[in-house]
């Protein structure tokens, strides 16, 4: 029963059995621990909370998430997608409300996979994710310039907008020592990855970076760079010191975590209130980063994941990873992308990976306090360039339909110039509006005249009408599609209407017929339904419309509904 809910259960248990498996697993964990260790405390900074929440938000969430979701390969941590939603949560609400937005986040996505809405997460247009992702790409990576250059400046809280021209203001004060080391770190990571080698470029761009940021000071003493050691400082059980604590990570209420003003949060239904919004925006952005990334898995190594299972393993994940002071999580796509290539075939690897996080953390918490903030801004840089699709994006400006286009600037706009709440509301309300627009013109109604159409129509008497219906009747294309019947020629007496080809009727369908015929009715016009679906013919059955509308007969071909047509004008039975 636990394997039928959880597979990727059995799938590690295997990958530790097998020794053919064990090995290449093994290797990739390790390829992308070192991915994410140096990420996972970028991201956590860009949001303004201690980098060591990112770390175990890795840690946590990459075991917890890799075991009980529905994709043998995805990893799962901290994200970039993330940043632009997060970061106005912490100023608001803090440490805590930023926990309990994960965790209530949690438990959309555990609802949203039990009712089966996977499938339709995967579908979201590409112009939407695009826009998305191109839109938070350009706001992490204006962001990261303050500590890039080392400009004076405090945390920015604005809109992007006023951001910009804050930063633009103070490019003249910029600190060449932090630009340098910046700048030095963003050219070896682009150097090193066009380098066909095993060895991420983060971490030959992180080593390069601080080992010049800590060599150059014997040169040249006035040389000084802010370091994560510098920058962060904690207190746990009485010891104090600087950088990352070098300690596991406690089990805590999230909702006893600081807030905005330093104190705990206590937990209310106004704070849930307050909350839910962020809440809905994290669990859809993080279900739509989650399934995309495992179609991508699926995609580069034939496997196929499971979606709704997908769902439920990233909600139970980001209901425990807050917990331990983790911060939201979903799988991420490049370093899934890292650990396929490195030979990854199962959760195992995400379990390593995660691993790694704990034991840089016990062991070499005091090494990570020497890298340089400018360094790490660097990667948080690379990785909006990655993220941003800038290809795709100019190629869906140059292609795609125009309502296409539309949708992709309008998502990018909103992302960019207000914030992610909105964007992902009015980015989803744009794509089911698109899906309804684009779904009404495949249903259409066309009337049947000539005899090449269909041999029986030459029987046909100049009284009867015949329409064919063509694709799905429901809200969007009833009204449309059944517009032209509702006025017919006053020598018509029965009005034939082929349903073969409907699939779907829904109840707005449904009235707009009950209202046709009985406009029908009241011109004594008889009405024949020819190879409707059965299960269409419940609906209408149930729904009493041969009851309510005058005579309604049902035909399983177009000769017999002209028969029936036929000895209705000989037995008019409509008063």
């Amino acid at each position: 029963m636990l394997q039928n809910w959880f597979p990727n259960l059995q799938s590690f248990w295997q990958s530790l059995l097998h020794p053919s498996d064990l090995k290449p697993n093994v290797l990739a964990g390790l390829t992308v621990g070192i991915i994410a260790l140096p990420l996972s405390m970028a991201l956590a900074i860009a949001i303004d909370v201690p980098p060591q929440h990112g770390l175990y938000t890795a840690m946590i969430g990459g075991v917890v998430i890799a075991l009980f979701g529905g994709s043998k390969i995805n990893i799962s941590g901290p994200t970039a997608a993330f940043v632009v939603v997060l970061l106005p949560i912490v100023y608001q609400y803090g440490l805590g409300g930023l926990l309990l937005s994960g965790l209530m986040a949690g438990i959309l996505l555990i609802i949203m996979g039990l009712t089966n809405m996977g499938r339709l997460i995967e579908v979201v247009p590409y112009p939407v994710t695009v826009g998305f992702t191109s839109g938070i790409a350009v706001v992490i990576a204006t962001l990261q310039i303050k500590d890039l250059l080392g400009l004076p400046l405090p945390t920015l809280t604005g809109h992007f907008i006023e951001n910009a021209g804050t930063i633009l203001q103070s490019l003249p004060q910029f600190h060449w020592q932090e630009a340098l080391i910046g700048l030095l770190t963003l050219v070896t990571f682009i150097l090193w990855s066009k380098q066909k080698s095993y060895i991420p470029p983060h971490l030959i761009a992180l080593l390069v970076g601080t080992l010049t940021a800590l060599a150059l000071p014997y040169f040249l003493p006035a040389f000084q760079v802010e370091t994560i050691g510098s920058r962060f400082h904690y207190l746990m059980d009485g010891v104090s010191g600087q950088g990352i604590p070098p300690f596991l990570p406690e089990l805590s209420l999230p909702w006893n975590q600081p807030g905005a003003d330093g104190k705990p949060l206590h937990l209310s239904f106004e704070l849930i209130h307050d909350l839910l919004g962020p809440a809905i925006t994290i669990a859809l952005l993080g279900s739509i980063e989650s399934l995309l990334c495992a179609v991508v898995a699926d995609g580069m190594t034939g496997t196929k994941h499971q979606p709704n299972k997908e769902l439920i393993g990233q909600g139970i994940g980001n209901i425990v990873v807050p917990f331990f002071g983790g911060i939201p999580a979903t799988a991420a796509i490049a370093r899934t992308a890292a650990s396929i290539r490195s030979g990854a075939s199962s959760p195992l690897a995400s379990v390593v990976h995660a691993l790694f996080v704990l034991g840089a953390i016990v062991f070499f918490a005091p090494v990570l306090s020497h890298i340089p903030m400018a360094a790490l801004a660097a990667l948080l840089i690379m990785v909006a360039w990655n993220m941003s699709e800038a290809k795709h994006f100019i190629r869906i400006l140059k292609i795609a339909p125009r309502a296409d286009v539309a949708v992709l600037l309008t998502c990018f706009s909103i992302t960019v110039l207000f914030d992610m709440v909105m964007a992902v509301s009015i980015g989803m309300g744009l794509a089911a509006l698109l899906f309804i627009s684009r779904s009404i013109q495949l249903t259409e109604v066309k009337k049947w005249e000539h005899q090449s159409e269909h041999p029986h129509l030459k029987n046909l008497p100049k009284e009867v009408l015949v329409y064919d219906i063509n694709g799905p009747l429901f809200f969007g294309s009833a009204q449309k599609a059944l517009h032209s019947m509702a006025t017919v020629n006053p020598d018509t007496k029965v009005l034939i209407l082929d349903m073969s080809d409907v699939s779907m009727l829904d109840m707005s369908a449904i009235m707009v017929l009950e209202t046709i015929y009985s406009r029908l009715q009241a011109q004594k016009i008889a009405i024949i339904i020819n190879q409707c679906n059965e299960r269409l013919i419940l609906k209408l059955q149930k729904a009493g419309i041969h009851k309510q509308t005058g005579r309604v007969d049902f035909s399983k071909n177009l000769e017999e509904a002209i028969e029936i047509a036929k000895n209705s004008m000989l037995n008019p039975k409509l008063e």
